[in-house]
């Protein structure tokens, strides 16, 4: 069990480096009830930190689940419109958004996954206006989460439930730094860290990215002008805030166009309440045009038939196979924790933010840059330590980037 102090540092990290509270600034927090001790004092932190005001909005995972057994098919077709325009609102007037994000792997295990699916359609068309201030950092958003015991009882299976808990809590709070001194000056030397990496990836400005791997063979294109982020990143008012916690990754967009080949998955993906494992993606001309999944298939299927975009590439992301999430050797079952450990890929919208000037261009424009658009935007870990990666420059030469699941370059 964390201690009171562990407790504190942890908001204070969320509230001070995660969202960067502003004087004046509202603060929106989505949690899971199983939080409520240490959102309470998050809440103090952001009125400690000048907030004019916190909106906290619970979840319970139990009514989730009732709802998806008992609801007749039409409640999952329509989204309540006061909330999306809500967070719209909150948006507009340039509040940060902390999510508690903590799932059941298996919560919707046994649910029919067309229920699922148009339920998470649903929400994405309502909250289109609010994910445009998100994706395009108009506003500090920040990700962090805490133990529960489902959660818990995923990855370690052979404890009492109590000690699985406490052990996750230790896994968190080391991966967050929380376990370090100061945990806000751990991650300015972290980000300056992840810094370095971008730079160096922004000057190259590589042509397309080949990865060899078992079940892997894939080319990627690289659209021109993208640009590569890690770390910290600034809203529009040129506050600097902290979107993942933990975060190892830096991250840009592909040509939405230019993938060809096959890729594998490495680690389980979490999507929506239900586990996708063991599959394999073939791309031709950037569209996903066949696919096979041991578990989950049908879940994938939906995914891809979102829109036109959902089976296409929007993120192509670099963490070295040695990090500190990957070191544990666990499986999270949490994207947040997975996609830290394991280079991945997103199947959907590309942040505008991934190429120069994308902030302020028109969806069409976007597209003409080669930026992909959809409804959704869902990572996949695909790294391990047999992973090569390659980048092909403007002239055509081949540099190593990945050797052996880590980084070939040496970053100064």
């Amino acid at each position: 069990m964390p201690t009171e102090r562990d407790l504190e540092k942890y908001a204070e990290l969320a509230v001070r480096t995660g969202i960067n509270v502003q004087q004046g600034q509202t603060l929106v927090v989505s949690a899971p009830l199983s939080a409520v001790e240490l959102v309470r004092i998050i809440v103090t932190k952001a009125y400690e930190a000048g907030a004019k005001n916190v909106h906290v909005e619970w979840n319970d995972e139990q009514l989730t689940r009732i709802k998806y057994k008992l609801a007749p098919d039409e409640a999952f077709t329509e989204y309540p419109m006061f909330r999306a325009k809500g967070w719209e609102e909150f948006a507009e007037n340039g509040a940060g958004f902390l999510s508690i994000y903590s799932p059941n792997p298996d919560l919707l295990d046994g649910i029919d996954p067309g229920r699922v699916a148009a339920a998470s359609k649903a929400a994405a068309i309502a909250l289109q206006g609010w994910r445009g201030y998100t994706m395009a950092h108009r506003v500090a958003w920040s990700l962090i989460s805490t133990p529960t015991e489902e959660w818990a009882a995923k990855i370690f299976p052979d404890l009492p439930a109590r000690e699985a808990v406490d052990k996750l809590w230790e896994h968190i709070l080391r991966a967050t730094r929380v376990d370090q001194d100061d945990p806000v000056q751990a991650w300015k030397e972290h980000n300056a860290r992840l810094a370095k990496t971008v730079d160096y990836l922004n000057r190259k400005q590589y042509r397309k990215l080949v990865y060899r791997a078992e079940g892997t063979e894939l080319a990627v294109g690289m659209p021109d002008n993208h640009v590569w982020h890690g770390g910290s990143t600034e809203n529009e008012k040129g506050v600097t805030f902290n979107p993942n916690m933990p975060t190892e990754e830096v991250f840009t967009m592909p040509h939405k166009d230019g993938v060809s080949g096959f890729v594998r998955s490495t680690r389980p993906l979490n999507h929506g309440g239900n586990l996708i494992d063991n599959f394999t993606l073939r791309f031709e001309n950037g569209k996903v045009v066949d696919f096979t999944a041991e578990k989950g298939y049908d879940t994938l299927k939906l995914l891809l038939e979102t829109d036109e975009g959902a089976g296409r590439l929007g993120e192509v992301a670099l963490v070295p196979h040695r990090s500190p999430i990957s070191d544990t050797n666990l499986i999270f079952y949490n994207t947040l924790f997975d996609e830290n450990a394991s280079c991945h890929f997103a199947l959907g919208r590309a942040y505008p933010t991934t190429i120069q000037g994308g902030t302020d261009m028109t969806k069409d424009q976007l597209t003409e840059n080669g930026a992909n658009d959809s409804l959704v935007h869902v990572d996949f870990m695909m790294g391990a330590a047999d992973l090569n990666i390659d980048g092909i420059t403007e002239d055509g030469v081949s540099e190593p980037i990945f050797r052996q699941g880590n980084w070939a370059i040496e970053f100064s």
